[in-house]
């Protein structure tokens, strides 16, 4: 994905909201609960739709709901209904917390019509402006927007000025090369996708040997159709370099006994006389993990035959 080479230079504004949008009073919610019960028990009309007079009719007619609405407003009664949200988890994993759904289209408008080039999505937002002292009014004027007339809350410590190229949108950044601006992955959500392999090849992670490439392939599919626009080509190789060495690792541990090593060995076509020598090792784990010991036995092919696939493989599937 190109990003034109002036683009990159605008200083940028980067606003995040709060965890959750503002909570609705205590009035707000019980209104949104309040309904009316009608129960009919003469002439045993159980149906409200088939009364003579058809009044649900009447009380649902555009022109009176219009009319009572136009009321309610005007002496100041009408509450609107809270705002749709859903539940995401935050970045450990464990916690939720609340997004608003669409509340910020208002805040869209507002920006198209000042001539302002930016970048929403949910409560994620970027602005992007001609220099710092402008970058500046504008966070100002949009922080006050939304916090004055929308009535969300935006985070102040998570919003800044800053170079396009130092903050992170969704998970990407920016870069320079030859001259030209191209988009990469910010380092913090290599970081974060680092945890989660290392989680996945850890031996505390309590998984079988066939739950375990199951779970790393939704994983790294996954992670390719997410980042596949940025240029990950040169970090897929190093980082499916350093999985195959964990799950190498997982491999030796799980054999402990030198005549369970021994046999595992040969089975995976080592010769006896090395087969023995490696399996009466005494290096450790990490160390084995990277050597001829291994890397003649797990081979890429092997570790493939059980059913591994790793990030390399699904991005050169992903863009062939």
């Amino acid at each position: 994905m190109n990003v034109t080479d002036k683009e990159i230079k605008y200083s940028q504004l980067q606003i995040n909201f709060e965890d959750s949008l503002q909570e609705d009073s205590a009035e707000h919610k019980n209104n949104a609960g309040v309904y009316a019960s009608l129960k009919i028990t003469e002439n045993n009309i159980t149906n409200g739709f088939v009364v003579k007079d058809r009044l649900l009719e009447k009380m649902m007619n555009k022109e009176n709901v219009r009319v009572a609405l136009k009321q309610s407003v005007m002496d100041g009664s009408f509450r609107p209904n809270p705002a749709r949200r859903v539940e995401i988890l935050k970045k450990d994993g464990m916690k939720k917390r609340k997004l608003g759904i669409i509340m910020l289209n208002e805040l869209d408008k507002v920006l198209e019509q000042r001539g302002l080039r930016f970048a929403r999505y949910a409560d994620d937002l970027m602005i992007y402006c001609k220099s710092k002292r402008s970058a500046m009014r504008i966070m100002e004027n949009t922080v006050t927007f939304v916090e004055k007339k929308l009535f969300l809350k935006v985070n102040r410590e998570k919003t800044k000025v800053d170079l396009a190229w130092k903050l992170k949108f969704l998970g990407f950044s920016f870069y320079k090369s030859k001259g030209e601006a191209r988009v990469r992955i910010h380092p913090k959500s290599i970081a974060k996708m680092k945890a989660k392999v290392k989680l996945l090849t850890g031996r505390s992670f309590g998984i079988s040997n066939e739950e375990r490439p199951i779970k790393l392939r939704r994983y790294s599919m996954g992670w390719i159709n997410y980042f596949k626009i940025a240029d990950i080509k040169s970090l897929l190789k190093r980082v499916d370099e350093w999985m195959r060495r964990r799950i190498r690792m997982i491999y030796w541990k799980q054999w402990k006994k030198v005549r369970t090593k021994f046999s595992q060995l040969i089975s995976l076509g080592i010769e006896k006389s090395k087969a023995w020598e490696f399996a009466n090792t005494r290096k450790g784990y990490w160390r084995i993990s990277n050597s001829p010991i291994l890397s003649r036995s797990l081979t890429n092919a092997v570790l493939k035959k059980r059913n591994y696939i790793f990030f390399s493989d699904y991005y050169s599937h992903v863009n062939s």
